[in-house]
């Protein structure tokens, strides 16, 4: 990959551009609880070629909601748990408002 690839992969969510130091920092929290969440299975970060972990923007978000879950006292895995949960309830709602617009065109179709 060259630097211009890199470049334009900065835009993209799921490009893991964060060292573990950096998200920590970036979230105003620890390396062991990135390595908290990575154990529960809520974000699984990528490996450098040197092996480090990397994090994407994406993968920062969702360990933002974590971090705040537990900032209110939410044990760690129920925080992951629940913000899996909420993850799918936000994909599962996405497909049905897509299949619901799908719908509504075919019947449109077919009335005219």
């Amino acid at each position: 990959m060259t630097a211009d690839d890199t470049f334009g992969r900065l835009d993209d969510d799921d490009y893991p551009a964060y060292t573990m130091g950096r998200a920590a920092e970036m979230l105003g929290t620890t390396q062991g609880f990135l390595r908290a969440i990575g154990e529960a299975r809520l974000i699984t970060p990528l490996r450098s070629a040197g092996g480090h972990r990397r994090y994407s923007r994406y993968q920062l978000r969702i360990a933002a909601r974590a971090r705040e879950l537990v900032d209110q006292g939410t044990p760690i895995e129920a925080a992951c748990r629940i913000v899996i949960l909420e993850d799918q309830l936000e994909d599962a709602q996405r497909l049905n408002a897509e299949y619901l617009r799908n719908a509504e065109s075919t019947n449109q179709a077919t009335a005219t």
